[in-house]
C-alpha cells in the first residue's frame, strides 16, 4: 500500500507541496513529491522514517493454541493443521481477535501467505531489490519461518524487530510466513506491566495480551538504505541528525537533507555532507537557518500550545549524484530540563498536568481497535485539560506518539515493569528499555523517561544495596542513552538519583491535599520523610537537590455512570456525578493552593476492567460532560 497522500490527511489541510514532483533517477523523470511526515495519516507503523510504500499484513491469519508446545517438535513451522482464523494484530485473549480465549495459553502459532500482491504493494523492484519485514511488537518471545526455513527470533513484548527476507521471497508464487510466539504467564521476569500473571483479572492488574499485537509489514528497500533516524536538539538554532545505514554506500556518496515549515509553506534550508564508505553511521549538525534571530525563535518552537513539526527530507545520493535512497521524517524544535525547582520547556518553567492512560481497549486489550483510534486518545486527554499523558506501565505504539507530536502532547515514556529481582528480570528490564529508548527517541513529545516505578521488581530497594545499584544503574543508563530529557527513578517513592521528585497520593479529601503540598515545610516533610505510602521517599543515601516535586499519582476516584460492575472500585467512591465533579474539583484545587508542586498526574484516563476510576468510561465515553471535567482540571 502506499503511504497515505496528504490531500487525505484527515487532521488538516492539504499541504500545497503535496503536488510538486522532484527528480528522479538517471533518466531525469519526474516523479511525485513523498507525503511529508507531519502530514500522514496516522497508520504508517513507523511515523518518523516514511517510503512510500509498503505492505500492511496485518488482517486475518491462521491461528492455533499450543499448550502443550508440542508445535517445535510437530513441525509447524511448515504449517499447521486444524487452524482457526484470527484478526491479527489484536491478541487472542480479546474479543476484537476472533478468539477471545483469556485464559493461559503461553505458545500461540500464527501462519499467512505473503504472494506477489503484498511484494507489489511494498514496493518492490529494480530500484527497491531488498525486503524487509517488520514487526511492530509481539509479546513476549518471537520466532518467525518463511516456508519452513528459519529467519530469527526477537525477545521482548513491547519493541519493533525487523528481519531480511529478500533470498525467501521469490517474485513468484506464495510463501508461507509462520510465527511462534511464547509468553509464560507465570513469568515474573518478563517486563510486563499491568498484565495479570493469574488467570481472572485482579486488583490492579488486566487481562493479558500475548502475541502479535502492532502491525506485521513489509517494506522494499535499495540495496543501500537508510537503516534509521535520529533526531535530537543541540541548541535552539540546531539539530543533531545521526543516520544509520543499511548496507555500505558507494564511494562518494552524499546525504541531502532538505527542512521545510509546511505551517508557514518556509523552506528552512538545505544542507548536503559527505558519507564515506567507511562509516555506516553519519553524525551531522543541521542549523535551521531561520532561527538565527533569537527574537524570532519562539515562532518554530514546539509546545502543547503550538506543537509545530519541522518536516525533513532526506535524501542519500551517489557519486553522480542520483538518488539511491529517499526517506521523510519530522522533528521537533523544543528542549526539556528542570531548574529552579521546577519542570523547564523550552527554558521556561511549565506546570505538568497529566493523566495517567493504561491505553487498555476492552475489545481490544493493548493493542488499539484501529489506528485512528490513537488519534482520538490525544484529542480527548487535551479535551478534558490536560496538556500530558503518562504512559502507564506500557511502551505505547509509535503512532500514538505521532498524533501527541502533531497535535501537542507531552509524554511520559515509562517501562513496562517486571516483578522479580534476579539477574534475569535485570538484563530483561535493562535491553528492552534501552529499545524502546531508541526507538522513540526523536520523538518531541516525549519528555520525560520512567525507567522504573513503585518499586516493582525492587521490592526491597530500602536496603537491599543490589536493588539500589540497580536503580540507579538503570536511570543513570537512561542518561546516557538520552542526556536531553530528565529521568525519573522509581516514580512514587524510595527515589534516588532522580531529575524529578515523585510522589504517589491517593488522600481523598481535597483540604488535606492542600495542607500536606502547602508550603516549603511541607516540601521538606513530604522529601524527606515517610512518603504517603508508608515508605520512605529517598533511599540508598539519597538527598534533595531542590529538585521539582510532583505529585504523579492522585485522584482515583470511583463513580460508575451505566452499567455497573460488581468488582468496580477506585481508592475513594463518589455516590454520583455531581458528587464525583465535587471531589475531583477539590483535589485539583488542593494541588493548586501548593507553593512548591510543579506537576501532576491524575489517575486516570479511562475504566479500565475492574478499576472504575476513570473520568471516561471504559469505551471511551466521558462520565460527566468534558467541559465539566476539564473545568475541574483546569479550575477555569
Amino acid at each position: 500500500m502506499s503511504t497515505a497522500d496528504a490531500s487525505a490527511d484527515p487532521a488538516g489541510p492539504v499541504d500545497p507541496a503535496g503536488t510538486a514532483t522532484t527528480a528522479g533517477p538517471a533518466d531525469g523523470a519526474a516523479r511525485p513529491a513523498p507525503t511529508p511526515a507531519s502530514r500522514q495519516d496516522g497508520s504508517y507503523p513507523r511515523p518518523q522514517l516514511l517510503r512510500e510504500q509498503w505492505a500492511d499484513l496485518t488482517g486475518t491469519w491462521s491461528f492455533r493454541h499450543d499448550d502443550a508446545d508440542v508445535g517445535l517438535a510437530e513441525g509447524w513451522s511448515r504449517g499447521f493443521d486444524r487452524p482457526r482464523e484470527i484478526q491479527v494484530p489484536f491478541p487472542p485473549e480479546s474479543e476484537a481477535s476472533g478468539i477471545a480465549e483469556p485464559g493461559f495459553h503461553p505458545v500461540v502459532w500464527y501462519s499467512r501467505t505473503i504472494g506477489a500482491t503484498q511484494l507489489a504493494e511494498a514496493g518492490s523492484g529494480d530500484d527497491a531489490p531488498r525486503l524487509l519485514l517488520h514487526f511492530g511488537a509481539v509479546d513476549y518471545r518471537a520466532s518467525v519461518w518463511i516456508d519452513g526455513q528459519f529467519v530469527g527470533e526477537h525477545e521482548g513484548g513491547h519493541t519493533p524487530f525487523s528481519f531480511d527476507v529478500t533470498e525467501l521471497l521469490a517474485p513468484e508464487g506464495e510463501h508461507l510466513l509462520v510465527v511462534r510466539a511464547a509468553d509464560d504467564p507465570l513469568d515474573v521476569t518478563q517486563p510486563r506491566g499491568k498484565q495479570d500473571w493469574h488467570e481472572e483479572a485482579h486488583a490492579i492488574w488486566y487481562r493479558r495480551t500475548t502475541g502479535i499485537w502492532q502491525t506485521v509489514w513489509l517494506e522494499a528497500v535499495p540495496d543501500v538504505s537508510v537503516r534509521d533516524l535520529r533526531w535530537s536538539p543541540v541548541t535552539p538554532t540546531t539539530q543533531s541528525l545521526t543516520v544509520r545505514f543499511r548496507g555500505t554506500p558507494p564511494a562518494g556518496s552524499r546525504l541531502r537533507v532538505t527542512l521545510r515549515f509546511l505551517e508557514r509553506e518556509e523552506d528552512l534550508g538545505t544542507i548536503e555532507v559527505e558519507v564515506t564508505n567507511a562509516r555506516p553511521t553519519l553524525e551531522l549538525t543541521v542549523p535551521v537557518a531561520r532561527q538565527r534571530n533569537g527574537q524570532a525563535q519562539d515562532e518554530l518552537t514546539w509546545s502543547p500550545e503550538k506543537p509545530r513539526l519541522v518536516d525533513a527530507e532526506v535524501t542519500l545520493l551517489d557519486a553522480r549524484s542520483r538518488p539511491l535512497d529517499l526517506v521523510t521524517s519530522y522533528f521537533g524544535m523544543r528542549s526539556t530540563a528542570v531548574g529552579g525547582g521546577a519542570f523547564l520547556l523550552n527554558g521556561q518553567p511549565y506546570d505538568v498536568r497529566s493523566v495517567l492512560d493504561q491505553a487498555f481497549w476492552p475489545e481490544s486489550h493493548l493493542a488499539a481497535p484501529e489506528p485512528l483510534a490513537h488519534r482520538r486518545e490525544v484529542e480527548l486527554i487535551k479535551a478534558l485539560g490536560f496538556n500530558a499523558a503518562r504512559m502507564h506501565q506500557k511502551i505505547e505504539d509509535p503512532r500514538f506518539l505521532y498524533w501527541a507530536d502533531r497535535l501537542g502532547l507531552l509524554v511520559w515514556g515509562e517501562a513496562p515493569g517486571a516483578y522479580e529481582f534476579s539477574a534475569l528480570a535485570v538484563q530483561r528490564l535493562t535491553s528492552e528499555w534501552m529499545a524502546a529508548v531508541e526507538r522513540d527517541v526523536s520523538h518531541p513529545s516525549i519528555v520525560t523517561w520512567v525507567p522504573l516505578n513503585e518499586s516493582w521488581g525492587i521490592q526491597h530497594v530500602t536496603d537491599d544495596p543490589a536493588q539500589q545499584a540497580y536503580a540507579r544503574a538503570l536511570t543513570d543508563l537512561t542518561r546516557a542513552l538520552d542526556p536531553s530529557r530528565p529521568v525519573v527513578c522509581n516514580d512514587g517513592w524510595q527515589q534516588q538519583n532522580t531529575d524529578i521528585l515523585t510522589i504517589h497520593d491517593y488522600e481523598g479529601d481535597g483540604a488535606a491535599l492542600a495542607r500536606t503540598y502547602a508550603d516549603e515545610a511541607a516540601r521538606t516533610r513530604a522529601v524527606e520523610g515517610i512518603a504517603p505510602s508508608g515508605r520512605f521517599q529517598l533511599v540508598g543515601g539519597a538527598e534533595d537537590h531542590g529538585q521539582p516535586v510532583m505529585l504523579t499519582e492522585f485522584g482515583g476516584v470511583n463513580y460508575q455512570d451505566g452499567t455497573r460492575r460488581a468488582d468496580g472500585w477506585g481508592y475513594t467512591r463518589a455516590t454520583d456525578g455531581e458528587d464525583w465533579i465535587e471531589r475531583i474539583t477539590a483535589l485539583y484545587d488542593g494541588i493548586r493552593a501548593s507553593s512548591f508542586l510543579s506537576g501532576s498526574c491524575y489517575t486516570q484516563l479511562t475504566d479500565t476492567m475492574q478499576e472504575t476510576n476513570g473520568l471516561l468510561n471504559a469505551d471511551r465515553t466521558p462520565k460527566m460532560p468534558i467541559s465539566e471535567i476539564r473545568r475541574a482540571v483546569t479550575g477555569s
